[in-house]
């Protein structure tokens, strides 16, 4: 039986401030999928397809500062085609198209709450609900996605100057993806994480450099629970799906490697690496 990506959005509210934001969720499905435009992208997906009978595991993208939840489809549709619930939520007030909480603490509050609501929107509604493999949450994070998954998996935020920053774990979380993480809120904050961790960085990161991925190697109690791999030759932005020829433009940093990476080849192998370390933690549906 072929398998392919369903693609839905629904919109998930924050009753505290009043605010909603989108979320575009891919899936399992045997209805066919066809090439389809996402604004400037194109994902081969079944448009509001009925989700595959069965029970999938559910696997959170957060995207990085002033991002888009549009920028790891490499990632999620492959998950989606293999048995994955992916939901993508588009961080409200911290997005391409409205970054007026940039820089802020409530940004810092805000999106691991947010990533929270989606999984409770997600296991409240049909047909969602009856969709998901209980006890199996992930979060993938790129960026400032990498400080919202820790967040939600224990780590303590504090601002420079060492004041908490009011944040929930959120025990459904299994098991984290960290890709090119911001950790500088987390130095000796992270005792109450204790959940498998695949961290990938990039060689070449002037956004996210080395002393990230150490906040991480230094302050999890278990290290046993911690996969770590440098990306030789990457950038910080490598993670990111390769952008249409159309966006590629030295000024636009996105899109841009350092010299000699290979962005669609590396894309050809990441999603497989993130899935078996998914298989292995997770477990499928």
């Amino acid at each position: 039986m072929d398998i392919f990506t369903g693609s839905s959005q629904i919109e998930v509210k924050d009753t505290i401030i009043g605010v909603s934001f989108p979320v575009l969720l891919h899936y399992p499905t045997i209805q066919p999928s066809s090439e389809t435009a996402f604004g400037p992208y194109v994902m081969d997906v079944s448009t509001d397809a009925p989700v595959m009978e069965g029970q999938f595991p559910l696997v959170v993208i957060s995207h990085g500062n002033g991002g888009s939840h549009l920028l790891y489809r490499t990632i999620s549709t492959y998950l989606a085609r293999r048995g994955y619930i992916v939901a993508m939520p588009e961080h409200y007030g911290n997005n391409r198209h409205e970054n007026h909480l940039a820089e802020t603490i409530e940004n810092l509050k805000y999106r691991p709450r947010h990533v929270s609501l989606t999984i409770d929107s997600l296991l409240e509604s049909k047909p969602w609900q009856n969709s998901m493999a209980s006890g199996k949450v992930a979060v993938i994070g790129h960026s400032m996605g990498g400080y919202t998954a820790l967040a939600l998996a224990g780590a303590i935020p504090r601002t420079r100057e060492g004041k908490l920053i009011e944040v929930s774990a959120d025990p459904r979380v299994k098991a984290l993806v960290l890709l090119a993480p911001g950790t500088g809120w987390f130095w000796n904050s992270m005792d109450n994480v204790n959940i498998p961790i695949l961290m990938l960085t990039a060689e070449f990161d002037a956004v996210t450099p080395a002393w990230n991925a150490g906040v991480v190697m230094e302050s999890i109690p278990d290290k046993t629970l911690l996969t770590s791999r440098m990306i030789k030759d990457a950038g910080h932005f490598s993670f990111l799906s390769p952008f249409p020829a159309s966006m590629k433009n030295p000024h636009f940093l996105p899109s841009t490697d350092p010299h000699g990476f290979d962005r669609e080849e590396f894309h050809r192998k990441l999603p497989a690496e993130i899935l078996g370390f998914l298989q292995e933690k997770l477990g499928g549906s």
